[in-house]
């Protein structure tokens, strides 16, 4: 399709704080990648990390040598999903990954209107070169440019850090098994408040699966000291960053996450039954994507370090068995659904040197 109309409503963006509505006319709009893709210089991924790998797949014979390949948000494992399906083409072009998305914002016609419904502030990122000699372009600025001037994006790190410190990976399945492991199978007569009904015992276990990928991390910074992970934070202290004026109660995780007034009133997915009551929904994404493409990831990465992750264990355990999936086998990741993940052991990566692409 060439030309068409697309429209973003952007809530409250006005000067006094009105609703403001933006209309812009893309060039050419497909779903061939041959129409696009060649001679594209910057490719951004925005979808879910479930959708990335169709599009690599699609996309891998039309890539250009020194393209930038940006995840928004990449989630975890996001380089190792683009070495593996593109080859010897990743080694040609530049990664950046994000964090998490630039806004809080939703589809209202598909194809045609997005609501957006917040920007964040800032959003910090990683970004991996070509080793080809070729000269370097400052394609942060050139990113920067196409997004305006909110968020600021920050560039540090290594590419892996971003992929420990993917927040979804940590807080969403953290948050379901808290509610649902002794769940007795009886419906709810209301769906469960989801952050703000964060237990004092679920936080701490958040906690203990954040201080475990915090030594991953360390692990690695120890044996290879010129790869930088200092982009790798305690889940609490990310929080305190991204929300910390919306946050009444700074004790402990747990309080973070039921005074954050940005989490207000946002419950656990769940399924309305015929009588109005409400049961949970383990297809949703926090399980369905945030195990698979999230904390099998940083338990592969876990175990090619060596290093024990007993709360991370606990609630893989839990999801695979409700997912009726085998990822952990006697506490490693070599149960046979480690294909379906994208830890580096789907891709062939067993190695600190695989991990990191690089000479250690």
């Amino acid at each position: 399709m060439e030309g068409g109309t697309f429209c973003v409503d952007i809530i409250g963006g006005g000067a006094r704080g009105e609703d403001v509505a933006i209309h812009v006319d893309p060039f050419k709009v497909s779903k061939d990648p041959k129409l696009v893709i060649p001679g594209a210089h910057i490719i951004v991924f925005v979808v879910p990390s479930f959708a990335h790998e169709q599009y690599f797949e699609a996309i891998a014979p039309f890539v250009c040598p020194q393209s930038v390949i940006i995840g928004l948000p990449g989630g975890n494992g996001f380089e190792f999903q683009l070495r593996g399906i593109l080859k010897e083409k990743a080694d040609l072009c530049t990664v950046m990954v994000f964090e998490s998305l630039p806004w809080a914002c939703r589809i209202k016609e598909f194809g045609k209107v997005v609501e957006l419904l917040a920007t964040k502030e800032s959003l910090d990122g990683a970004l991996q070169r070509p080793n080809t000699g070729a000269i370097h372009h400052n394609h942060l600025a050139s990113f920067q440019y196409m997004l305006g001037d909110l968020p600021r994006l920050q560039i540090k790190g290594h590419l892996l850090g971003i992929t420990l410190m993917s927040p979804n990976c940590i807080v969403h399945p953290i948050i379901m098994y808290g509610e649902w492991v002794n769940w007795d199978g009886q419906p709810r007569e209301t769906a469960p408040l989801f952050y703000w009904g964060v237990t004092q015992e679920t936080g701490d276990l958040m906690s203990n699966c954040s201080q475990e990928i915090l030594a991953i991390s360390q692990k690695i910074m120890d044996l290879v000291p010129g790869v930088n992970l200092t982009n790798v934070k305690h889940i609490y202290d990310w929080f305190i960053i991204i929300y910390g004026s919306e946050i009444s109660d700074k004790t402990s995780l747990a309080t973070v996450l039921r005074t954050n007034k940005g989490y207000n009133g946002l419950t656990h997915p769940c399924v309305k039954t015929d009588d109005g009551k409400f049961l949970p929904n383990f297809k949703y994404r926090y399980m369905t994507e945030d195990i698979s493409f999230g904390l099998a990831v940083v338990k592969g990465i876990a175990d090619i370090l060596g290093v024990d992750t007993p709360s991370i264990d606990k609630v893989l355990y839990w999801a695979q068995g409700i997912l009726n999936k085998e990822y952990v086998v006697n506490g490693r990741l070599v149960g046979n659904d480690v294909g379906e993940t994208r830890a580096p052991q789907r891709y062939g990566l067993i190695t600190l040197k695989d991990i990191l692409n690089q000479e250690v």
